[in-house]
């Protein structure tokens, strides 16, 4: 299939839509399109806050349009500039509420720019996570009243669920399979084969865009409620006495047992795709039971920790109000600097709720970020003379791999290990 004539308008350029622009510029025209000036202006700087650009690449794919005019890779925060696509790829947010019902803004107001430059035949791929049906009940319709086309007949839509692990250096964009999908037979075609010009490991092709879209929210919905079951199991080991991890480690010794972890749920995907299932299965007439069960127990488990470092506090005499706590870690996984939907907060906003004076400090995290999204100010260093009554072990970022837990455990500290990496000897508890 001839895909020469592609001219792509990638539309969001955080986690997931930096990284598929870079990849496309080496192919063909591409422009990175972003509302933010501030980001654009620091891409067109060869930087990216986010950790998840190929820098080299990027900069390749910016030379190769310096270079040619004719390929290569742009960034732009004006409208104007999508006026030559033909090819839209959007990958903007879609978070959920407070009352976690999904939240549409940036999609639609996304679909709502591209309708003001769309022309006929042109073709709108989303990445965006959504609820079955999203695309065409929700986004079609703005793309129609802007641009004054009909769907199907002057313009059409593509569905592929993006797949990006913040962090995650192995399973990068080219190296993973990808879903694909279209809004005709024929279209279907063209965005299969778009994202095949850049995969290694090629595609899965859906029957449609629906299906697509649910399998999106299936994968992590999956994960949630297995990470809550586990979750659940850690609730009840507590109770009886006995070390969580050790009772997966004997379950697991069976072939067909699943090992997964208890832990904080966040992040831009699993603490937010289920409410996503939830939502059409509701709007359907079901209201789903074991969805929503886990995102209850997985909700939970920030205020199980921080009640329970209180009471290991208590059991060591220590007096709760004005106690000095540490937390090592604010991101919602390691290695990271994305802080999005992190449960750390919740255990820092409970023991601060008794008294308690909580110190963050995670080297990889922004402080801007965490004090505008959050409300919380991070320590820039950890202070060797301070006392602490509590030490939280809460991400294991690979600077904490070797952090002297003895030291604080030896002055009395209470150590508690959320992500099982610290040294058991030394811990007062652990999920």
């Amino acid at each position: 299939m001839d895909l020469s004539n592609r001219k792509i308008a990638v539309i969001g350029l955080g986690y997931v839509g930096l990284p598929l622009a870079i990849e496309y510029g080496k192919k063909y025209r591409v422009i990175g399109f972003d509302v933010f000036k501030a980001r654009v202006e620091e891409l067109e700087r060869g930087e990216d806050h986010t950790l998840e650009a190929d820098l080299v690449g990027m900069k390749q794919a910016r030379d190769l349009y310096n270079s040619t005019k004719k390929i290569g890779l742009s960034f732009t925060y004006n409208m104007e500039d999508l006026k030559e696509v033909n090819t839209y790829i959007v990958t903007v947010p879609t978070p959920i509420d407070r009352f976690n019902n999904p939240d549409l803004t940036p999609l639609l107001k996304a679909s709502e720019t591209i309708g003001k430059t769309l022309n006929r035949g042109d073709i709108v791929i989303y990445e965006s996570t959504v609820y079955p049906g999203c695309t065409e009940e929700d986004c079609v319709p703005v793309l129609e009243k802007n641009s004054g086309l009909k769907f199907n007949q002057d313009f059409f839509c593509g569905y592929s669920p993006e797949r990006i692990n913040p962090g995650d250096k192995v399973n990068t964009l080219t190296k993973i399979k990808k879903i694909t999908s279209g809004s005709t037979p024929e279209v279907a075609d063209i965005v299969d084969a778009l994202y095949n010009s850049i995969l290694l490991n090629g595609t899965h092709r859906a029957p449609n865009m629906k299906v697509a879209e649910a399998a999106k929210a299936v994968e992590n919905s999956q994960r949630d409620v297995n990470i809550s079951f586990m979750n659940e199991l850690a609730l009840i080991c507590d109770r009886v006495g006995i070390d969580t991890n050790d009772v997966i480690e004997a379950a697991g010794t069976k072939w067909n047992f699943l090992k997964y972890r208890p832990g904080l749920v966040g992040g831009h995907c699993i603490s937010v795709d289920p409410y996503y299932l939830a939502h059409k299965a509701k709007s359907l007439g079901y209201d789903p039971k074991v969805i929503l069960s886990g995102r209850a127990v997985n909700n939970s488990i920030a205020k199980f920790i921080a009640d329970k470092v209180l009471k290991l506090m208590i059991q060591k005499d220590h007096k709760i109000k004005d106690s000095n706590v540490l937390m090592l870690g604010v991101t919602f996984k390691e290695n990271c600097p994305d802080c999005r939907n992190t449960k750390v907060v919740d255990i820092a906003t409970e023991l601060e709720e008794f008294g308690c004076n909580v110190d963050i400090y995670d080297p990889w995290a922004s402080p801007a970020v965490v004090k505008h999204e959050y409300g919380k100010d991070l320590i820039a260093g950890i202070d060797p003379d301070k006392k602490y009554q509590a030490v939280i072990a809460c991400v294991s970022h690979e600077q904490f791999l070797t952090f002297d837990f003895k030291k604080y455990r030896d002055q009395g500290a209470v150590i508690f290990d959320v992500k099982n990496f610290v040294d058991r000897a030394l811990v007062d508890g652990r999920l």
